[in-house]
């Protein structure tokens, strides 16, 4: 079965960046949509970024144009490069995997999606 793992998380100051990445095994090419979210405590968890199976990307308003994400299918890897850190992206971002192909539908509601990750703590502070 597919699985997938976060890392790269941690604490940076404001204005810092981190680069996440959430390894998938289980299969030799995935080809399934996929998404970050993240959760910070007592709030609900929001969609961060989405990529679409021809590598088409899409961002939540808050993090448009600081955000990039990214696919290499080769290691069957997905990163989220985050730039110009706020202490409003403080969370717990996770990866998870839509389980199919799709194309040019953004982020869904995180019930679409089947498979996730165990969560990689980004801490941003003054």
């Amino acid at each position: 079965q597919v699985q997938l793992v976060e890392s790269g998380g941690g604490s940076v100051q404001a204005g810092g960046s981190l680069r996440l990445s959430c390894s998938v095994s289980g299969v030799t090419y995935d080809t399934s949509c996929m998404a970050w979210f993240r959760q910070a405590p007592g709030k609900e968890r929001e969609g961060v970024a989405g990529i679409d199976t021809y590598s088409r990307t899409s961002y939540a308003d808050a993090v448009t144009g600081r955000f990039t994400i990214s696919k290499e299918n080769a290691k069957n890897t997905l990163y989220l490069e985050m730039n110009s850190l706020k202490h409003e992206d403080t969370a717990m971002y996770y990866c998870a995997s839509l389980g199919r192909t799709c194309g040019a539908w953004g982020i869904l509601a995180p019930h679409e999606y089947k498979i996730w990750g165990q969560g990689t703590q980004v801490t941003v502070s003054s």
